[in-house]
């Protein structure tokens, strides 16, 4: 039987704390689970797959950042628009044909850098390939949101810390894995297998339509952008910051690697930052917090540009990788706090286009973050770049500070918001707690 707020105080089902173990036990959780993270992992080694690329066809680290923002941006303006399409027409009928332009982009992509083509031609390519990214980690949590909207609102904060451990150890993994096929095997290498796990997970994940939420009448009619309420825009602004910090380090820490002549370390480094935010993230989803997830969002937001206005002062790489551990930190929390606020804030038939938007505020600030890392460095070297991170970092904090009021549910006190799934954090949410 569903659990309703009317039956269990929220006060008492929030404390109820939900353990890994128990939400991997969710009937049919991994049959979405493991063809999910083969096709996420290239989400991390796509920008720094080009970069490397680009870098060594061109020379550039300010041109291989521009074309690795130029996938970003195409992605971020894409991204939230495939997410509504699947709130609307189901999951499956939005990935295949985007799998299939996305290897056809990076296939094209490679190509044209290795032939040394014009540098309008690498831009023409990035952009579909960045595109046509599947946004398999938004739609990976409202497959959670389906198959846990009978459970404790305990349960669904678990699975979020869950997929952003997940998306930081991609961030672990894709970096290393990208860094070692570019710089051992070949340039490109790190593409292709790129292009390879998006088209083989994507594929195998979108054929597992029973996880899948439904498609609704009401998904079909409705017309208002999930980025129509001022929260989430609040939310996908702040969290430009945070893309920031991804891109600028991306590009700061090859420069860097590359200046040490330790090229192959790079990945490795980066990998570093993505564990200490990975470690947070299990560490974030085993508590039974108390504290508003708004509360817990300026915290964490604030330990992350506290560890970024370290980063640039590091005098070895060796320094630079304990540097960016100990900032990574601070990245998981504040991204599990700005995923459960999303999902309190819009109704049932935009939960995937709201994670979207999230997701392509990150990849936004990615793509600015590397362009700017990447001018700086030719001008002024890789400790220029790591200025970057603080600056983008800063300014997040500063509109999530100003604006805070704007995370406050649309619904009184022990009342259900308009629209959310039954069980839900939407439905416990108290504004009072948020203020």
């Amino acid at each position: 039987m569903a659990r309703t707020t009317q039956a269990t105080p929220p006060s008492t089902r929030v404390g109820t704390r939900v353990g890994y173990g128990t939400l991997l036990r969710t009937p049919g959780a991994w049959t979405f689970l493991v063809p999910a993270f083969a096709a996420r992992l290239p989400f991390a080694m796509l920008s720094l797959g080009i970069v490397l690329l680009v870098v060594d066809t061109t020379g550039s680290y300010g041109l291989a950042g521009a074309v690795a923002a130029g996938a970003a941006v195409a992605q971020a303006a894409v991204g939230p628009q495939t997410g509504r399409l699947a709130d609307r027409h189901g999951q499956a009928a939005v990935l295949l044909p985007m799998i299939v332009v996305h290897g056809f982009a990076v296939a094209v992509l490679i190509a044209l850098a290795l032939g040394h083509a014009p540098v309008w031609t690498l831009f023409a390519a990035a952009v579909p390939a960045g595109a046509s990214v599947p946004q398999i980690g938004a739609m990976v949590r409202a497959r959670w949101l389906h198959v846990l909207r009978d459970q404790p609102s305990a349960g669904l904060s678990t699975a979020f810390a869950f997929e952003s451990v997940t998306d930081e150890f991609t961030f672990v993994i894709g970096p290393v894995l990208a860094t070692t096929l570019g710089t051992i095997v070949a340039p490109a290498a790190g593409l292709v297998a790129e292009a390879a796990l998006t088209v083989v997970g994507g594929l195998a994940f979108a054929l597992q339509r029973r996880s899948a939420p439904p498609v609704r009448a009401a998904s079909r009619a409705r017309r208002a952008s999930a980025l129509a309420h001022p929260g989430v825009r609040l939310l996908a602004g702040s969290l430009l910051g945070v893309g920031s910090v991804f891109g600028a380090l991306q590009v700061s820490i090859t420069a860097a690697a590359e200046a040490a002549g330790r090229p192959g370390m790079g990945g490795v480094v980066y990998g570093l930052f993505a564990c200490g935010s990975m470690c947070a993230g299990v560490v974030f989803g085993m508590v039974s917090w108390r504290r508003s997830p708004q509360r817990r969002m300026l915290a964490s937001y604030t330990l992350l540009v506290l560890g970024c206005s370290t980063l640039w002062a590091m005098p070895s790489l060796t320094a630079l990788a304990l540097a960016g551990l100990c900032c990574g930190l601070a990245i998981a929390p504040t991204l599990i706090s700005a995923y459960t606020l999303v999902e309190a804030l819009v109704d049932a038939g935009a939960k995937t286009e709201a994670f979207t938007w999230l997701t392509g505020a990150i990849g936004l600030g990615l793509a600015v973050g590397s362009t700017v890392a990447g001018q700086v460095i030719d001008r002024h070297g890789p400790t220029g770049g790591l200025l970057v991170p603080l600056a983008g970092s800063a300014l997040g904090l500063a509109a999530l500070v100003s604006w805070r009021g704007l995370l406050a549910p649309r619904a009184a006190a022990g009342r259900r918001v308009a629209g959310a799934v039954p069980g839900s954090a939407a439905s416990v949410l108290e504004p009072a707690g948020l203020r």
